[in-house]
């Protein structure tokens, strides 16, 4: 029974690492539900100074699950010990929106925060190193991370839409009464914000055993091109609503749903959405973007899901979120060069 051999420790970054996602996402880290069950794992738990007593409650909880795979737990404050020789790292600590706070002002903020975060990469990571931005706004927030980073890979830089895909799986999986692994290739387009486009045009589900096309299958073609599509969009402002806090447990698990298929690759005939580099796509988004497409993974490497035809109605939808991205990445742009 002792005479296991481990594989060779890999080290994993959390930031905002004493917050409400990550104290639902560290736990499945840390068991080994996201990069194998053989892998031994190294947290590296990065926050700011005033969360660090925080952050050494969690260390302790971490500790208290006596978890097998979980070979050391290093929390900091400091981003020469938070990015050095990474593996992969979660992006999810950001500066949140505070009332009354214009969304200019919050992307000045977050500029600064994923410049010095890019910077900390391209510094001290491994260039093999996976980036996934979760910190709102996650698209253009991974942008700058990525430019702030240019030895690395731009295909390494990912941000989360895995969140709205699950919330499109599960809207559409109840209303057709099957469980939501019966719903399979809905896409995220576009932008983690209201105006992500949300759509099944190519999605199946799997009614007794037979697969069906979604707006076969959910027979009520108003709602999948009206509530269903808003229902998705405005989804995390509804959990803030009736929490008065925003979605932690949903964003932790699409967070290790995400770097679970990145690291393992997805089902053959299935796609997932994750927010990528635009550049070379097929579906006539602006290059200089991280949006979100349809994308399967193998070998540790994304690629976007070409070819799938595309009518008038998605056409407009998925122009205009890229048309708020393009906004977005300039105005932060504009920001980054100060």
């Amino acid at each position: 029974m002792w005479n296991i051999t481990w594989a060779d420790p890999i080290r994993v970054l959390v930031t905002g690492a004493a917050g409400q996602i990550a104290y639902s996402l560290l736990y499945s880290i840390a068991k080994g539900d996201v990069f194998g069950k053989d892998q031994p794992i190294i947290l590296v738990l990065l926050d700011i100074p005033p969360m660090l007593p925080v952050l050494d409650g969690v260390v302790m909880e971490l500790q208290d699950c006596a978890l097998p795979l979980l070979r050391e737990v290093i929390p900091t404050d400091k981003v020469e010990v938070g990015f050095k020789d990474l593996d992969a790292a979660i992006l999810v600590g950001s500066m949140p929106r505070k009332e009354g706070m214009e969304r200019k002002d919050l992307l000045k903020a977050n500029v600064a925060i994923f410049k010095t975060q890019g910077a900390a990469l391209e510094k001290y990571a491994k260039k093999t190193v996976r980036v996934l931005v979760v910190g709102n706004p996650a698209n253009t927030n991974c942008l700058i991370a990525s430019k702030s980073a240019p030895s690395i890979p731009k295909e390494n830089f990912s941000c989360l839409t895995r969140l709205d895909h699950n919330r499109a799986r599960s809207q559409v999986a109840m209303r057709c009464g099957v469980p939501a692994d019966a719903v399979k290739n809905v896409i995220i387009w576009g932008n983690h914000s209201s105006t992500q486009y949300p759509d099944v045009h190519h999605a199946m589900v799997n009614v007794h055993g037979k697969e069906v096309e979604a707006y076969s299958a959910v027979k009520d073609d108003s709602w999948l091109k009206g509530d269903f599509i808003s229902t998705v969009q405005l989804r995390g402002a509804a959990v803030i609503k009736a929490r008065k806090l925003s979605s932690a447990m949903s964003a932790a698990k699409a967070i290790c749903d995400h770097m679970r298929d990145w690291w393992f690759g997805t089902l053959d005939g299935e796609f997932m959405s994750m927010g990528v580099y635009a550049g070379g796509n097929s579906y006539g988004i602006p290059e200089d973007l991280i949006y979100s497409f349809p994308v399967h993974i193998k070998n540790k490497s994304w690629n976007i899901h070409d070819g799938l035809p595309v009518n008038d109605f998605s056409r407009a939808k998925m122009d205009a979120t890229a048309a708020e991205l393009v906004e977005e990445r300039d105005t932060a742009l504009s920001f980054l060069s100060q």
